[in-house]
C-alpha cells in the first residue's frame, strides 16, 4: 500500500490522447516541431490552470466551478465519478497536500478539436516529509468539453512517482 506521499496526488502529466486537427494551429512546416499549446487549445488550458489555482489555494468551490458534474478523476488506482464525490472526498486531501508543495512545472501540451479538447502538463514537485526534502515527478492529464459556460474539465488523471 503506498504513503499518502506517494499518492499520485499531484498536478502535471502528459498523455497523449488523439484528437483530429479541426480547431487547430496550421501544421507546422516540415520539420518543424508543432507548438506544444495549439492556440485553439489555450481557452483550455486558462480553465485548468484556474481549476489548479483554486485547488492549489484550497477554495474548493472555486475549483468546482471547472468542473463538469460528470467529471471522472483517476488516481492512485482509484476512481471518483463525479464532481461531488471527488469535492466531498479526495479534492481536501489534494488541497492539504498542494498547500504546503512547490510545483514546477516543466513540460505543457494542449490540443483541441471541436467542443473537446486536452491538456497534459509534466512537473515536478517539491516539499518536505520528516524534516527531509522530497521531489515528485508529476504528469497529469485533463480533457475538457466545451459548454455554454465556457470550458468544463471532464477527465483527470494524475500520476507522480519519487524522482530518482
Amino acid at each position: 500500500m503506498a504513503t499518502p506521499i506517494l499518492r499520485p496526488i499531484v498536478f502535471f502529466g502528459l498523455l497523449w490522447l488523439a484528437l483530429a486537427s479541426q480547431g487547430q494551429a496550421p501544421a507546422p512546416p516540415a520539420g518543424a516541431a508543432a507548438p506544444a499549446v495549439a492556440v485553439a487549445a489555450q481557452p483550455a488550458v486558462d480553465a485548468v490552470d484556474a481549476f489548479s489555482a483554486a485547488l492549489q489555494a484550497g477554495d474548493l468551490s472555486a475549483a468546482g466551478r471547472w468542473l463538469a458534474d460528470d467529471v471522472l478523476v483517476l488516481e492512485s488506482g482509484g476512481a471518483e465519478r463525479s464532481k461531488a464525490q471527488y469535492l466531498q472526498g479526495h479534492a481536501r486531501h489534494d488541497a492539504q497536500f498542494l498547500k504546503d508543495a512547490q510545483v514546477q512545472p516543466k513540460q505543457r501540451t494542449a490540443r483541441a478539436s471541436g467542443d473537446l479538447a486536452w491538456v497534459g502538463s509534466e512537473s515536478e514537485v517539491h516539499l518536505t516529509r520528516d524534516g527531509k526534502p522530497l521531489t515528485l515527478l508529476a504528469t497529469e492529464t485533463m480533457v475538457l468539453r466545451r459548454t455554454a459556460d465556457g470550458w468544463r474539465i471532464v477527465h483527470i488523471h494524475w500520476s507522480s512517482r519519487p524522482r530518482r
